[in-house]
């Protein structure tokens, strides 16, 4: 059964009342929803995933819940999936930014660099170019920088070099294939070099254009959000919570709104109160018990009142 990370934190920092509604933006195989809905009486769960194989794991293992809704939509669909769903505004959101245990487990995805599979690694296998696409149109420029910007690998241009020349001899058709690559490239490093891991980690968020959707996910789930509602994130990569960080801060500032000739024509009051200044990350019997939680860190903020409003 699929463990879910940090999940006493999130629920304490979520503050669930049981007649409340709540959105838990990635359900994946239903670990967080579960906790959620059990806590609900009355209130109203709604649960999204762009990857269809999740959605139907967290529909059955939320089946008993008559008040759980289970839908496919990524998360930076947030706003059409509760209109379409008929709410306007919730008490909480929960985003786990992670990839899942059940699609790193499935060789079939291409997630794993331990397991033999397809270079795939789509979270949502109807839609978009796969990991395969993407490497066989890249050069080694836009390779490494795809490796910096989502891995933060040192040796960028080294591997990607040694990627596009295994491409090139046609020899880069597995995810083992691509592990060797890297491995190839650091022949150096005893053992497998944690630079596999990153690469993986880099072209899956690539192919996904996580970055890009994380931040829309969460501008769309602050404007859901009604007073006092909590926006919980989990993320584990310095890139993922480097953007909750930041859209974080801005919302929790005023800003301001400019006419066309640069004067302000108004001054817009913060939106966000942010009740982690530091991160949350699991402790060491959570980490000993479940170990790919060991990069998690968690955020919470809270909806403030907006102007104007009783």
């Amino acid at each position: 059964m699929h463990t879910p990370v940090l999940a006493g934190p999130a629920l304490e920092w979520l503050g669930i009342r049981e007649d409340g509604t709540y959105v838990d933006c990635t359900a994946g195989a239903g670990g967080h929803a579960e906790l959620i809905a059990q806590r609900l009486s009355g209130g109203r769960l709604i649960a999204l995933d762009r990857d269809s194989a999740a959605v139907d794991a967290a529909r059955a293992r939320l089946a008993r819940f008559t008040n759980v809704t289970v839908l496919h939509r990524n998360y930076a669909e947030l706003a059409e999936a509760l209109a379409s769903a008929g709410i306007d505004k919730v008490d909480g959101i929960l985003l786990d930014a992670g990839l899942s245990s059940v699609q790193l487990d499935d060789p079939l995805r291409g997630f794993s660099f331990q397991q033999e599979g397809p270079l795939d690694m789509r979270m949502d296998t109807s839609h978009g170019p796969s990991a395969a696409d993407l490497l066989a149109a890249a050069d080694v420029r836009s390779l490494a920088q795809i490796l910096k910007d989502y891995g933060d690998v040192g040796p960028a241009r080294r591997i990607a070099a040694r990627i596009i020349d295994r491409r090139d001899a046609g020899r880069l058709a597995s995810t083992c294939d691509l592990a060797e690559a890297v491995s190839d490239a650091l022949a150096f490093v005893r053992g497998t070099p944690d630079e596999v891991r990153t690469v993986f980690q880099a072209i899956r968020m690539a192919v996904n254009e996580e970055l890009r959707w994380l931040r829309s996910g969460l501008e769309q789930a602050i404007d859901a959000l009604a007073h006092q509602g909590r926006l919980v994130v989990i993320a584990f990569h310095s890139g993922e919570d480097r953007v909750v960080k930041n859209v974080f801060r801005d919302a929790a500032r005023p800003s301001r709104e400019l006419l066309p000739d640069g004067r302000v024509k108004q001054v817009i009051a913060p939106r966000l109160t942010v009740l982690t200044p530091k991160p949350v990350r699991p402790g060491d019997e959570e980490v000993r018990a479940n170990p790919r939680s060991k990069s998690a860190c968690l955020r919470a903020a809270e909806r403030r009142r907006e102007e104007g409003s009783a």
